[in-house]
């Protein structure tokens, strides 16, 4: 691919047309289980059925003849001779991103896979989300490295399970040149072929914290007919800098789109050793404030990738500059104290039923009732997911530079501020999360939690000092 100067102006946060519809393909309904692929089942039947007595479905359960009472789980799961054959079947198909052959017709493909298992929606039901995030295979070399690796981790499966969202958490690099920054298109390839039931696959960077658990992505409205969706910085878009375009937290469709892209991504990076050299000294002179950097990362090859080629993949690309997708840490931890203040004083004026304890299945209900709250007249200006006017709550925020895993901090940034930083985000986001439990943190910087009273934040509890 060749980059062209003079493509046309990029255009952010612009309105979206309707996603195109897919023409159907028919597929005949599975057969029933038969030799090995049933056999397979008996492996871990009791384990698998005392789960699903546990969830209230005993009804799955059933005993086979001879099995001396061992329960079998009755599940569709086809076999290499059961049911329709699906693009699984071809021998050449290759999660590789680099090794293998490129993937064709992958729309048609995942629909008729779609249809065969009965997960084909027409458009009508939520679009199925995958969070996929990662960290190094060997341990952090960084002081608490591990700990901290593990209270992200945590806070991304706080967010899914409160959204309902998949996480695919990896610690391999799946190819061996592909490491570092560049090992995340390797596993989000790899993802959409391992999860065709997904619409969409959502990269977050391991250091990156949800600090609003309560918002949800706008992907049917604000992303309709798009396909790749990450954060930009107006300013810094004009002048071409490659800070532009956050590669730490990004949106891509399961699409062949999409597919493409990464597959055009990839060819820049170190897997292909001399178009990853030619990629270097032709980002580096194209994109603003890159310095006499002689390796080219992916961020940079992503934003190289866009703005001079907007005119060919601005129609499907968007860049969210309206609310923080992911904002960068030394903009926001000092402002968290003062976001938590002005909910809670929203709060104490809403209507006892916003605070009323609730189970943690409902959060999404309250949450709506609660943004709705924040957001109306007198409650917390800004944007629904925070921006930089106001003072909603950031979506995300994105430790950058302070490499809690490898102790390589960014010179620029103190120990102290990153440390601090960190557990001031990881503190605030728990705090949304420990209140369907009863309890929150004693202060922002102290791990000690406290028992809520009954209409918190009206009864407001000691605060002890951080």
């Amino acid at each position: 691919m060749a980059g062209s100067s003079e493509a046309a102006p990029l255009s952010v946060s612009a309105s979206s047309p309707a996603a195109s519809i897919k023409k159907p393909h028919g597929a005949a309904p599975p057969r029933p289980l038969a030799g090995r692929a049933r056999d397979a089942l008996v492996f871990a039947a009791g384990v698998a059925a005392a789960v699903l007595v546990l969830l209230g479905s005993p009804s799955s359960v059933l005993v086979a003849p001879g099995s001396g009472g061992i329960p079998l789980v009755s599940f569709p799961v086809p076999g290499p001779e059961d049911g329709p054959r699906t693009f699984y079947d071809d021998p050449e198909l290759s999660y590789d991103a680099v090794r293998g052959r490129r993937l064709t017709h992958w729309d048609a493909k995942r629909a008729a896979w779609l249809r065969s298992r009965g997960l084909a929606t027409g458009g009508r039901a939520p679009e199925r989300v995958v969070m996929v995030s990662g960290s190094q295979p060997y341990p952090c070399h960084g002081d608490a490295g591990d700990h901290l690796l593990l209270r992200f981790l945590k806070n991304k499966l706080d967010y899914c399970r409160l959204h309902g969202i998949k996480l695919l958490y990896n610690r391999d690099f799946l190819h061996p040149s592909m490491t570092s920054l560049w090992a995340k298109i390797p596993i989000v390839r790899a993802a959409m072929l391992a999860h065709p039931d997904a619409e969409w696959i959502w990269w977050v960077d391991s250091d990156a914290v949800f600090t609003d658990m309560d918002f949800s992505l706008p992907l049917a409205t604000r992303y309709a007919g798009k396909n790749f969706v990450a954060y930009g910085v107006p300013k810094d878009i004009k002048r071409k800098s490659w800070l532009a375009i956050n590669a730490g937290v990004f949106l891509i469709r399961n699409c062949q789109w999409s597919l493409d892209l990464l597959d055009e991504w990839a060819r820049m990076g170190p897997a292909y050793p001399e178009e990853h050299a030619r990629w270097a000294k032709t980002v580096q002179s194209a994109l603003a404030d890159k310095g006499n950097y002689t390796w080219l990362d992916d961020q940079s090859a992503l934003v190289y990738l866009l703005l001079f080629n907007w005119e060919r993949l601005g129609e499907k690309a968007f860049v969210e500059t309206e609310y923080y997708l992911m904002v960068f840490w030394g903009d926001m931890v000092g402002r968290l104290d003062g976001i938590a203040a002005r909910y809670e004083a929203v709060e104490r004026r809403a209507a006892a039923a916003l605070r009323r304890r609730h189970a943690e299945r409902e959060h999404l209900r309250y949450a709506a009732a609660r943004n709705a709250a924040v957001g109306g007249a007198g409650g917390v200006p800004g944007p629904a997911g925070g921006g930089e006017d106001g003072w909603r709550r950031p979506l995300i925020t994105h430790f950058t530079g302070c490499q809690p895993c490898s102790g390589g901090r960014n010179p620029a940034y103190s120990k102290e501020s990153c440390d601090d930083g960190m557990r001031r985000a990881l503190g605030f986001a728990d705090d949304q999360v420990l209140r369907a439990y009863g309890f929150r943190h004693a202060a922002p910087l102290n791990d000690t939690v406290l028992p809520l009273p009954f209409d918190y934040p009206c009864q407001e509890t000691t605060r002890a000092r951080s």
